[in-house]
């Protein structure tokens, strides 16, 4: 077995791996939606620390280690997740995806700039036959959708009531994720993804 191939191994099944994606999300709308007003918000985010923590726990008991993005992400919930508790302020939460889109989209742009394949270093298991310009191509797509939905955050959380922006980050940001996630597949087939071998839908981690 080829070290890619044993990597591969250790991984988390796709269903898996998008359940420890989009649980927390759903956990945070589950509770904030329960809660009563108007500390739904801070319920919500003490339920998202800890799916965060627990996704990070599952994930190391399960396959021995902790992808890079997920955490990222559960830190950047713990820390942001933390100050909006502290202060009692909700800004912190809701800036969190924003700063979050933008420090991966910097990642890959950056990884393209220095020609260094960041996401294939990070995702390489989960596009088998991809070619280096199959890459470059969805390293620049997802760092442009990142970047919009930074944009598109930002316009939610400062112009809507907080129960709009949570069931935006539900109803809104999962299911764009999802369908950018599958409208990328037609060029990663022109460019030696191998189906057969891959992930289903063929995506990057998108904790947020």
């Amino acid at each position: 077995m080829s070290d890619a191939q044993t990597e591969a191994a250790k991984d988390l099944p796709s269903g898996m791996r998008m359940a420890l994606d989009f649980g927390p999300v759903i956990i945070f709308f589950v509770v904030n939606y329960l809660a009563p007003p108007p500390l739904g918000i801070f319920y919500a985010t003490g339920a998202f620390m800890a799916a965060m923590m627990a996704a990070m726990v599952y994930s190391w008991a399960k396959v021995g280690k902790i992808s890079p993005m997920l955490l990222f992400s559960g830190v950047m919930v713990l820390i942001f997740g933390g100050i909006t508790l502290l202060l009692r302020d909700e800004t912190f939460i809701k800036l969190k995806p924003t700063i979050y889109y933008v420090f991966i989209a910097s990642i890959l742009i950056m990884g393209l700039a220095f020609k260094r394949p960041t996401l294939q270093a990070l995702l390489g298991s989960v596009y088998p036959g991809l070619s280096d310009k199959g890459w470059d191509l969805l390293s620049r797509n997802w760092a442009i959708f990142f970047l919009a939905m930074a944009a598109l955050n930002e316009i939610v959380w400062r112009n809507f009531s907080t129960d709009f922006w949570v069931g935006f980050k539900l109803w809104g940001a999962i299911p764009l994720t999802l369908i950018f996630a599958f409208a990328n597949v037609p060029m990663l087939l022109k460019n030696g993804l191998n189906l057969e071998k891959a992930d289903e839908p063929p995506m990057p981690d998108a904790h947020e």
